[in-house]
């Protein structure tokens, strides 16, 4: 059965949508409950929801499980050990700047997955595909910040190190698992991509529950007593997680990391809307950058 050229579209569209409620609750948790306890919610408390999706695609669609060697196994274990540390890094970040600082530090990421994507699994970005990247990335910085936010605030450097720092251990963790799912030599692209997803959550799980034994389990009992929270932000992120890994199984990295931009202007104009502070000159620019580049990415990946 054929592929459309487009599908890893609308998985990323929803992805990105879940990813930033996933954000919202998780950075909530982490003012009660601490960064590790903050962390931990979307791989912990994602896995068994992970594993509901793939046991739901398998009573859809039978089929056997796939194997799954030991190179697929080695980019998992890399992509899930980044990804953790890039997530506390992110929470860290958002925790100690202005939101809209922050999120232009860390969505530096597309520039991040272009260049790991090409000198480490050899992804090649088309020229217009390099333009779009860097456009959307210029329009992520302007329209994130604020009225008042000036250069200064952006070249703090010890801000500026760790959300460049999570962005690109972001862009690290996407090329791993693009990785992991490639390596896989059977199934559908479905069922390798939530097959990987199970696994590096496991790992993820395996991994902060030696954390816990060995050091400071607080984060883990924080979370049982904000179940409610802590639910709801797993399964977000296993519905986020899913979406992330079916579209790498469809495209580059880049071309997922730069589309998943187009949440910002989206979520502004809500958050306008329901605020009531309209949109400044600065921010409308921004949107515009993000939207052109997104089409430009469009165009090049339809060439």
């Amino acid at each position: 059965m054929s592929v459309s050229p487009f599908l890893w579209v609308p998985f990323t569209l929803a992805a990105a949508m879940a990813q930033v409620f996933r954000n919202a609750f998780q950075s909530k948790l982490s003012a009660r409950i601490g960064t590790i306890g903050g962390t931990q919610v979307r791989f912990v408390y994602g896995l068994p929801f992970a594993a509901v999706l793939l046991a739901i695609y398998l009573a859809i669609v039978p089929a056997p499980f796939p194997t799954i060697p030991p190179e697929a196994l080695a980019w998992s274990f890399a992509g899930s050990v980044t990804q953790i540390v890039a997530t506390a890094l992110m929470l860290v970040v958002m925790a100690k700047r202005d939101f809209g600082v922050a999120y232009a530090y860390i969505k530096t990421e597309p520039v991040t997955v272009a260049l790991l994507g090409l000198v480490l699994i050899g992804d090649r970005l088309p020229w217009l595909g390099w333009v779009a990247v860097l456009i959307v990335t210029i329009g992520v910085v302007m329209s994130s910040l604020r009225a008042g936010d000036d250069a200064s605030q952006l070249a703090e450097w010890k801000p500026l190190v760790v959300g460049v720092a999570s962005g690109a251990l972001f862009g690290l963790t996407a090329i791993c698992f693009r990785a992991s799912i490639d390596l896989v030599p059977e199934g559908t692209f479905m069922m390798r991509s939530l097959v990987m997803l199970v696994v590096s959550l496991a790992i993820q799980s395996a991994t902060l529950a030696v954390w816990f034994v060995v050091k400071d389990a607080s984060g883990f009992w924080g979370s049982v007593r904000e179940w409610r929270l802590s639910v709801v932000a797993g399964a977000l992120g296993a519905i986020a997680s899913a979406g992330w890994f079916i579209s790498f199984s469809l495209t580059i990295a880049a071309n997922v990391r730069t589309l998943a931009l187009i949440e910002m202007p989206v979520v502004a104009l809500v958050s306008r809307y329901v605020s009531g502070r309209w949109l400044t000159a600065r921010e409308w620019a921004g949107f515009a950058l993000i939207t052109v580049g997104v089409a430009l990415l469009m165009f090049a990946h339809a060439a």
